[in-house]
């Protein structure tokens, strides 16, 4: 059987202007993902191995991450922004090659999902030539009315346009449209500019189509799914419902959240069940979190790993290429960076483990630095299984620490040390009896000679 061809049109050439941004609108982020991004993320797991991309001059960060979330995928420079039609004709080349079908969506609409992608690719396997989504509008002032008689979408009727009797129809245009191929192009070419502001509008294709007896069907979708963001008000709101749904997913499947609300999630977090978080946790790029593992309030993740029945916090940072194996403990108040983290190994208070490897079952004293930077480059620490370092103890990279070694509390060690050895790297204390009631009055005397008195 021929597998059918799908080419998504992602119009995404939006410049910052109401964003009050220089960053190109689509590159604002959602769940630490630029929106765009979810669009390609949401064709990808649809199916699609390659998307057309509308981008304007100059966008070449747009470019980059087109090519890091769809490879494969184009990118199409609208040089004239004179309407969504206009826009998408950008794409000609795209279209030109050749597709079975061929779907419009918008880059800055990111909440889009892959299941109405697959239904409206369904809709066009069943003999429909155009399908339209649409959505049940609350409030459906300012929206384009969809005009259905007898499952036959008639045509989309904007607002201004509209008769008293179309402004009751609560179901909406999202602009998100898909057509057979071989009729796409001939019919977005058709398209004219008889308006008042002399642009091409998508919606025009639908009354073109019935003029030529098509089929033209709708698919209806939440209203949420097809928001679309032109100001950061907008964009606020898609980042509460992405929230919303992480945190949905996240408890559906066996993550207990104590306090939901507060806890934040990337686009690409991976939480495994019977993991509890507390309250005002945030999860960053690139977090997995392993079963059983407990997460403590107010801790904040990065590029990081949790190993499974591990406890992290409260108030502990993990920074990108921390890596903790099982039963590990990251206590309050610790910041571990690109560092590995041994089984049952434990940092538990107000510590920082940078470009380290703790060993296994070791112990780790408050106040313990690893000085992994001497101004031009980074070293690393090594501490062997078992080993016990006392608080307030400073190693001084490169260094390596055996296994079974002991750090005295207080000690700064730049030299490697030897299995099962103690280490103490202090000076020695000196006791002069009776002296401090003699610098108690130097003190007092400088103090009053300073002040005049």
């Amino acid at each position: 059987m021929t597998q059918t061809t799908f080419l998504p049109i992602v119009l995404a050439a939006g410049l910052g202007t109401r964003m009050r941004s220089t960053l190109p609108k689509v590159l604002h982020p959602v769940g630490q993902l630029p929106m765009v991004g979810h669009v390609l993320k949401a064709l990808r797991n649809a199916g699609a191995e390659r998307a057309a991309v509308v981008v304007g001059p100059q966008m070449e960060a747009l470019e980059q991450l087109v090519a890091e979330v769809l490879p494969g995928s184009t990118c199409h420079v609208q040089t004239e922004r004179l309407g969504t039609a206009h826009a998408t004709l950008a794409a000609a080349p795209a279209m030109e090659a050749g597709a079975d079908e061929i779907m419009v969506l918008y880059g800055d609409c990111p909440l889009v999902q892959p299941e109405t992608i697959k239904e409206v690719r369904a809709q066009l396997a069943a003999g429909s030539d155009v399908v339209v989504v649409g959505f049940e509008a609350e409030n459906p002032h300012g929206y384009g009315r969809l005009l259905v008689s007898d499952g036959q979408l008639t045509a989309i009727r904007e607002e201004k346009d509209a008769s008293e009797a179309e402004r009751k129809v609560t179901l909406c245009n999202s602009g998100i449209m898909a057509f057979k191929g071989t009729l796409a192009l001939e019919l977005l070419k058709s398209i004219g500019n008889d308006n008042a502001q002399g642009e091409y509008y998508l919606p025009d294709a639908v009354e073109l189509a019935n003029a030529r007896g098509l089929k033209v069907s709708t698919v209806s979708t939440d209203e949420e799914e097809v928001q679309g963001v032109n100001n950061r008000l907008q964009l606020s709101d898609c980042e509460a419902v992405f929230q919303r749904r992480c945190r949905e997913a996240a408890m559906l499947n066996g993550v207990t959240l104590l306090a939901p609300e507060t806890v934040f999630f990337s686009h690409d977090t991976l939480i495994e069940q019977d993991v509890v978080v507390e309250q005002n946790v945030v999860f960053g790029p690139g977090v997995t979190v392993k079963s059983g593992a407990f997460i403590r309030a107010f801790s904040h993740f990065e590029g990081a790993v949790v190993g499974e029945a591990s406890t992290v916090g409260p108030y502990a940072r993990l920074r990108p290429g921390a890596d903790l194996s099982a039963n590990s403990h990251i206590g309050n108040f610790v910041e571990i960076k690109k560092a590995t983290i041994g089984e049952g190994a434990k940092v538990n208070h107000l510590s920082y483990i940078g470009d380290a490897h703790v060993g296994a079952k070791s112990n780790i004293g408050a106040g313990t630095i690893t000085c992994n930077y001497d101004g031009f480059g980074k070293h690393l620490t090594e501490i062997g299984a078992g080993s016990f370092v006392g608080s307030n103890s400073t190693l001084v990279a490169p260094l390596k620490l055996g296994d079974g070694v002991y750090v005295a509390a207080g000690s700064v060690v730049t030299k490697e040390v030897t299995d099962n050895s103690l280490v103490i790297g202090r000076a020695g204390q000196v006791e002069k009896t009776g002296r401090a009631d003699l610098l108690r009055a130097r003190f007092k005397a400088a103090k009053e000679k300073a002040s005049g008195k």
